[in-house]
């Protein structure tokens, strides 16, 4: 029998708790926290490695969020893992709907294959143990069986729901416990945490929805009638989206069909760990004979089981014990490893205040490429920019600042009001206030400007487009 496999990764997590590395423009699926690839990369090429004589592995689907469409592209690209389609949810419903647009995607591309969905935030030691289990799992949910991964645990984890499962079998899932309660589920053994993984075909899938929770099912497929499309992009419908009950897979489905619908499970013992918080950071990373782990230019005297993340600058600990230190160029947080769950709390606060240090780092990703807002005062703003080979940026206007452009490498196409010139490496231009303008990389190399605003208002929504290549207009 050939199975046909589809990946599904969602990608639309805020990872809030690894703040400040994680931001919501930036999201802890595109970071490398462990490895010399981000999380998303690496759940992406595990799936795609899943291939076997029997098994045919498709291009994945990604599940996210409009803001981050571009960097999904860029980041799976470098893997050589393009998706089949980035299904963009316009506003967050949690993941039962989200698995549904996967599923209803799957069934008009593919003869009913097997959905292998999976989150885009854990680490996996055993790469071979991995495909082995979620191998195993496909085979047994081409004969139409539900089956979820469950990981043996080592430790009595409070931050985890688990399963209950004997003989391959799900007899309960289970909220996370007490410290007791997880110790007595240790030494009991047939307790598994839940991973979040789980392997099914795509109209087993929706047949469950159909029966336990049809309003889901409805209104979902109401957005997904409404749906457009550009390119790899899909976006449904944004009024039909926003009337989705937001449920997670668990509480729609799983933790139903114990005793109603055959549900099995297949041990996950590959090294899993869920990177929700610096404390499971700190617990994958390598670690010295004290037990502290840093990365980036970090010096450790006298500390012991500590976590030190260096972004732009030297950072020094000294006679600390279970302490997170993470510095990037606009903040830095420190925190108790056994409190680490609690970061949110910060951002939650940032989000009241609304500082945009919740939202973006100094450093902005955008689909053209990147800029860095390294100097700021009254009436003034330096930032370093990098333009991608083949990029451009919007044809603009600004109607509050004027625009200094000076070339540190590369070539730039600029377009200023008439006139079209290219600049090369110590060259520069001035873009007056309210002239239209654009800038441009018509070469085959990464081309870098330093940029100086000057004017009454520098905010990044002084601009007005007038054609952009990204659907920005």
């Amino acid at each position: 029998m050939n199975i046909p496999l589809q990946p599904v990764v969602m990608a639309g997590g805020s990872g809030t708790r690894l703040w400040p590395l994680s931001r919501a423009g930036y999201p802890k699926q595109f970071l490398v926290l462990n490895g010399n690839q981000s999380l998303l990369q690496q759940a992406a090429g595990r799936l795609m490695a899943l291939a076997a004589a029997d098994i045919q592995v498709q291009a994945p689907l990604i599940v996210g969020n409009e803001e981050h469409r571009f960097m999904v592209l860029d980041q799976l690209r470098e893997v050589n893992a393009e998706p089949a389609a980035v299904l963009l949810e316009p506003v967050g419903r949690n993941t039962a709907p989200a698995v549904t647009l996967a599923a209803l995607q799957a069934l008009e591309t593919a003869a009913d294959p097997v959905l292998v969905v999976t989150p885009s935030d854990a680490t996996i030691g055993d790469e071979a143990a991995y495909r082995q289990a979620l191998q195993a799992a496909a085979r047994r949910a081409a004969g139409g069986e539900i089956v979820i991964l469950g990981v043996r645990p080592d430790r009595p984890e409070t931050g985890y729901g688990y399963i209950r499962a004997e003989a391959g079998a799900v007899a309960q899932f289970v909220e996370k416990p007490d410290a007791e309660t997880a110790a007595r589920y240790l030494t009991q053994g047939h307790y598994f945490w839940n991973a979040g993984i789980f392997v099914l075909k795509a109209s087993v899938w929706m047949a469950a929805l159909e029966k336990f929770r049809p309003d889901i099912a409805s209104t979902t497929r109401a957005a997904w009638a409404a749906r457009s499309s550009d390119a790899r992009f899909v976006r449904p419908g944004k009024a039909e989206f926003a009337a989705v009950p937001s449920e997670s897979v668990d509480y729609a489905v799983m933790e139903r069909c114990p005793g109603v619908l055959p549900i099995g499970m297949e041990v996950l013992d590959a090294g899993w760990n869920d990177l929700g918080a610096w404390e499971a950071v700190w617990q994958v990373a390598a670690k010295d004979a004290q037990g502290n782990a840093s990365v980036g230019d970090a010096l450790i005297e006298d500390s012991r089981n500590s976590f030190v993340h260096a972004s732009s600058r030297l950072v020094g600990v000294v006679g600390v014990d279970n302490v997170v230190v993470v510095e990037t160029a606009d903040a830095v947080l420190v925190v108790d490893r056994a409190q680490s769950q609690n970061v949110k709390a910060i951002v939650n606060r940032l989000t009241r205040e609304q500082r945009g240090e919740q939202t973006l780092h100094r450093k902005v990703h955008r689909p053209w490429g990147w800029y860095d807002s390294i100097d700021m005062g009254q009436r003034f703003q330096v930032k370093r920019i990098q333009v991608k080979p083949g990029a451009s940026l919007s044809l603009q206007k600004h109607h509050h600042r004027a625009e200094h452009w000076i070339v540190v490498s590369g070539t730039a196409e600029v377009t200023n009001g008439e006139s079209v010139i290219l600049l090369t490496e110590n060259q520069s231009t001035y873009i007056p206030v309210g002239t239209v303008h654009r800038l441009a990389n018509p070469g085959k190399l990464p081309l870098e400007i330093i940029e100086v605003q000057s004017g009454s208002y520098l905010g990044e929504d002084d601009i007005v487009r007038f054609e952009d290549t990204y659907g920005r207009k």
